[in-house]
């Protein structure tokens, strides 16, 4: 079989790779064409355009490179013309995904959607355009069965999260080894996450590394995201504790003792390294104001959204403070707020469904398009 696959962001190229992994295993004559990174590259099959291309951040962000969007749109329908895919797998990235998706659906093409929109947080009027054009819907988080079945009457597969299976299969850090291969020495390590977009790493990695005066016992690691080079990172690693580990971010949570963390996947990420953890946004004024007016949500991190209760602390916008996030550091550094939190991440990793995403999802792919 033919498979086609677009993720636009640094998780979709992690889950996707993970996916056609399973893919080729359930489909031993798969090929792949794609849209995505360097871990659906290592995968095997053809990169038609790099997510780093297609990454754009806000509402006024989206707006100034519409151009560039829509360019992207059309290039992408013409190539899976040329290509005739059994199948198009879409991962996340809704804004550029449901426009492809309604296309096919019209050409009478397979559409596969792994990892849903977030449409229960906002945009729920997309659940419309979801049942017209996605043949199969895969979602990754427990709460999602319930919202499209229950509420919108739109069956899904709930398979589990993705992120149980990267994490299973990551090898086991020497802690020394990493240690002297990235200049760290033996004070405990507390980790930066500051996303993977240029504009989004320099707004979060200015607040968080305003406090690592305060913090000299520890030394602070920046996880640099696959999306950056080194050199982007220079002007932020000139403190005398404050390191760059480039693409090792798993390695870097697996011996953080704490960690500050952008809102996004890697929130997850932490708590499932059982890593206490802050969790930080600050996007502009007006992306913003026009957020706060449209997202229905309690929470912005995903461990609190899957417990449905505060489990971390989320310090968003004018929150997002040196004052505020020194305190809330120092909090989760104490031994005892640290019990709850640990008991906490164990039910969060109990509610997300065991290993085995990726072949699961492989499996009912294969079995819907063999039909």
């Amino acid at each position: 079989m033919k498979y086609y696959l677009i993720a636009g962001e640094a998780s979709g190229d992690l889950h996707a790779a993970n996916l056609m992994l399973a893919l080729k295993k359930a489909d031993p004559e798969a090929e792949f064409r794609f849209w995505g990174g360097d871990l659906m590259q290592e995968a095997g099959g053809t990169l038609v355009k790099h997510y780093r291309e297609l990454a754009f951040m806000g509402f006024l962000e989206v707006i100034a490179n519409l151009r560039t969007i829509l360019k992207n749109i059309k290039v992408c329908k013409n190539d899976i013309l040329e290509y005739k895919p059994d199948t198009i797998i879409f991962i996340d990235y809704p804004g550029f995904n449901m426009r492809i998706a309604k296309w096919a659906k019209e050409l009478n093409i397979s559409t596969q959607y792994y990892i849903s929109p977030q449409i229960w947080a906002w945009k729920e009027n997309r659940i419309n355009a979801i049942k017209r054009d996605v043949d199969e819907m895969y979602v990754i988080l427990p709460f999602e069965k319930e919202f499209y079945e229950e509420k919108h009457q739109f069956p899904v597969h709930f398979v589990g999260h993705p992120l149980l299976d990267a994490i299973a299969k990551k090898d086991l850090v020497v802690p020394d080894e990493f240690r002297k291969k990235h200049q760290l020495d033996e004070r405990p390590i507390i980790a930066l996450l500051p996303g993977s977009r240029k504009q989004e790493i320099s707004k979060m990695l200015e607040t968080m590394l305003s406090i690592t005066e305060d913090f000299k016992e520890y030394q602070f690691v920046i996880a640099g995201a696959p999306s950056q080079d080194a050199e982007f990172y220079k002007p932020f690693i000139k403190k005398k504790n404050v390191h760059l580990v480039l693409n090792r971010t798993y390695d870097v949570l697996s011996l953080s003792t704490a960690a500050l963390v952008t809102s996004g996947t890697a929130t997850l990420e932490t708590a499932l390294f059982k890593v206490p953890e802050v969790v930080c946004y600050k996007g502009s004024t007006i992306s913003y104001q026009i957020a706060k007016r449209v997202v229905d949500l309690d929470y912005i991190s995903l461990v609190n959204l899957i417990m449905d209760k505060e489990v971390v602390t989320e310090l968003i916008q004018n929150d997002f403070n040196s004052k505020k996030l020194k305190s809330e550091l120092i909090k989760i550094l104490d031994t005892e707020n640290r019990d709850t939190i640990f008991e906490a991440y164990f039910e969060l990793e109990r509610k997300l469904g065991g290993a085995g995403a990726s072949e699961k999802t492989a499996q009912l792919i294969y079995k819907s398009i063999k039909k």
